[in-house]
């Protein structure tokens, strides 16, 4: 899923400009539906300006398109290598959480599944659907996943 956003993103990219190149507005519509719209009736002054403000709207728009795409690509692709926000990831654990363990896997309720890359433990631990916080590291593409009501971090990779 993430390559298909990503591939969707970079082909918004690519087109927005295109898009933005808007057409006049008497050449977009058949002569029928000018003449029904009542456009026939602008002078040449009045109908350059109404395609003028039809080309910055679809300007406008079509940026606004691009940049949600772009938040959206970067957001569903947090944690996985150096793609995506470095914006922490909040949530909470889908279930259980029995603590911290080499290996384990944590489910949060977005979705996203993170795996457990270090020897960090918190044994003992038993909450239901706590909340967590993922933060990415200073330097690198590490991530560390805290929970609520403990000190201890452990180093996560997203792996869905």
């Amino acid at each position: 899923m993430p390559v298909r956003s990503l591939l969707f993103a970079a082909l918004l990219f690519v087109a927005a400009p295109v898009l933005a190149q808007q057409q006049p507005i008497e050449t977009s519509m058949t002569p029928e539906e000018f003449k029904a719209a009542g456009l026939d009736k602008l002078d040449a002054a009045e109908l350059a300006h109404l395609n003028a403000w039809l080309g910055r709207t679809i300007e406008g728009e079509t940026e606004k398109a691009a940049a949600t795409a772009k938040r959206k690509v970067e957001d569903e692709n947090r944690g996985f290598l150096s793609f995506g926000s470095n914006e922490p990831v909040t949530g909470r654990i889908s279930g259980e959480f029995r603590g911290f363990a080499n290996g384990r896997e944590y489910t949060l309720d977005n979705g996203q599944v993170w795996r457990q890359i270090d020897s960090a433990t918190l044994a003992g631990v038993r909450r239901d659907a706590p909340a967590v916080r993922i933060t990415p590291s200073l330097v690198g593409n590490a991530w560390y996943m805290a929970v609520e009501g403990s000190n201890t971090r452990a180093k996560v990779q997203r792996i869905k």
